[in-house]
């Protein structure tokens, strides 16, 4: 990694994000490694909103994208709410920034007007579509039969700028050349000139492309890597172009391009969410336009740590067996050089093996709050914080998502209105119905609740009445829980004390009696 660094100032990444809508776990991956690689580094990370397509904005989505990463726990040290050196850091309010870089593109011969009209585009698609190439693109082998500033005389050109006649500006790739980057991932990427087609460069409402716009932002805001999804490799020729023609080769940042994360089919997208039954989003998310819910890790149950460590390990390792680590231990072990070439595929059930074992690791009170609106949504109010903390801690092993954590305790706070029967009826008879009536008086005059008294005074009266302890805890469990679930069965009396553990016994011999 040290090679990467070495001719760098101070370390400076980015996350770009659009709004658009909820943020993928691949996208939030994204994040993570910008973020461990700035801590690591000792540099800055940076969060820089890309809204300059307008016609994809959705409403709240910057919001969100905000929440997820204050969930998660990387806060930037530059962003459009937090200010920094390089304001603004959204692209729609930088809009009069980046047309003097499109012009001078046109100015040095990089770049063109191009004032073709939709029904044109369209008509040069059809006219050029053959077998062969059945979606031809705005390039170097068609620009010239189109109508732009290359096909047509100056002072044509000048009379339509001059009455504001609808056009983009495109760049001029050029035929022939290998465009080459060393990538941190990747090494060394090539790519043909005459295969790229002519990116607009700015919009006809005189707004940039991400294609301008990240390598001018990029530029202004010093930022020193850029770490984005391998989908945009096919971008990086027009990109490195851009550094080229505008700023210089040697102000480029070091590029890694990151692989895709797979689902069942492929690469994992929101479907596969739907359709497999996991979330794919970190936060729910719903979209404001059609109000379709998309679940996310936080509301399935999953604690930001988890969720941090899952996304780190998948396509990265440190080279050792480890598979746990907080944030601090990802800062001090993560490097781009451990990050592999190859998807990775994405498995929900490891995801909430990592779950499981944030919730045993973790102390009960960094989720208490959580879980304590869990409860309470179901309408279990939680008056008795020490009691609560205390059920936790023993059902919490028992526990792979937050949510979880209703269905192993709830009961220590409502009595059953449900017994498991099938699993009570052949074992229940006078003799046992005699016993728990004779245990109901012996814990009635205990002097002493705690302290392992209810187990020993128990397992005193089955010897003395000679019925198998086995049995008999079976079915204490049953009446204190409804099922044959939760802690050790004096673990749960113990904690729900003598008056709620003698009236669920009294409840449950009215019922067995029945039978």
């Amino acid at each position: 990694m040290g090679a990467y660094l070495c001719s760098m100032s101070k370390v400076r990444v980015r996350f770009a994000p659009s709004p658009t809508g909820g943020l993928h776990l691949g996208g939030v991956r994204t994040v993570l490694y910008n973020y461990l690689f700035a801590k690591k580094n000792g540099g800055d990370f940076i969060v820089r909103i890309e809204d300059t397509d307008q016609t994809r904005f959705v409403e709240g989505a910057e919001d969100y994208i905000f929440n997820c990463l204050k969930w998660c726990g990387m806060q930037p040290d530059e962003s459009p709410l937090h200010g920094g050196p390089f304001a603004p850091y959204r692209q729609s309010e930088r809009k009069a920034l980046y047309k003097k870089y499109a012009e001078q593109l046109i100015n040095d011969g990089f770049a063109y007007y191009a004032f073709d009209t939709p029904e044109e585009l369209e008509k040069m698609r059809q006219d050029f579509k053959t077998a062969a190439n059945p979606s031809p693109q705005y390039d170097g082998n068609v620009r010239m039969k189109m109508r732009n500033s290359l096909t047509l005389l100056p002072e044509e050109v000048e009379k339509l700028l001059a009455e504001n006649t609808r056009h983009v500006i495109r760049i001029k790739m050029p035929a022939n050349e290998t465009i080459s980057f060393t990538d941190m991932i990747h090494h060394e990427v090539s790519f043909d000139s005459s295969l790229v087609d002519d990116k607009v460069l700015l919009k006809a409402d005189g707004m940039p492309t991400y294609h301008l716009a990240v390598v001018v932002d990029d530029y202004l805001m010093k930022i020193t890597h850029a770490f984005r999804g391998e989908e945009w490799l096919s971008s990086a020729p027009v990109h490195v172009l851009l550094w080229k023609y505008l700023f210089g080769l040697e102000n480029m940042p070091q590029w890694a391009h990151l692989p895709l994360i797979m689902g069942p089919s492929g690469k994992l997208s929101k479907r596969d969410g739907a359709k497999y039954g996991f979330p794919v989003f970190a936060m729910n998310w719903t979209d404001p336009k059609t109000n379709e819910l998309t679940e996310g890790f936080k509301e399935r149950g999953f604690l930001p740590e988890a969720f941090v460590n899952l996304l780190a390990v998948l396509g990265w390792n440190d080279g050792t067996e480890q598979e746990l680590y907080s944030m601090e231990e990802l800062v001090e072990c993560f490097s781009m050089d451990r990050v592999h070439a190859a998807g990775a595929k994405f498995d929900f059930e490891k995801a909430k093996w990592f779950n499981q074992e944030w919730i045993k690791k973790s102390g009960v009170e960094s989720y208490r709050l959580i879980v304590k609106e869990i409860f309470e949504t179901k309408g279990v109010s939680i008056n008795d914080d020490v009691y609560f903390t205390k059920v936790l801690d023993l059902v919490k092993e028992r526990c792979t998502l937050l949510t979880d954590f209703y269905t192993q305790a709830a009961f220590f706070y409502a009595a059953p209105s449900l017994y498991d029967e099938a699993s009570v009826k052949p074992k229940w008879d006078n003799d046992k119905k005699d016993f728990f009536k004779a245990l109901i008086s012996r814990y009635s005059n205990l002097a002493e609740w705690g302290g392992g008294a209810p187990e020993n005074e128990f397992k005193n009266l089955a010897t003395e009445k000679n019925i198998k302890i086995g049995e008999l805890q079976m079915i204490f469990r049953i009446m204190l829980v409804g099922s044959k679930m939760g802690p050790g069965v004096f673990v749960i009396a113990e904690t729900m004390g003598s008056a709620e553990t003698i009236n669920r016994i009294e409840k449950a011999i009215n019922v067995f009696s029945q039978f």
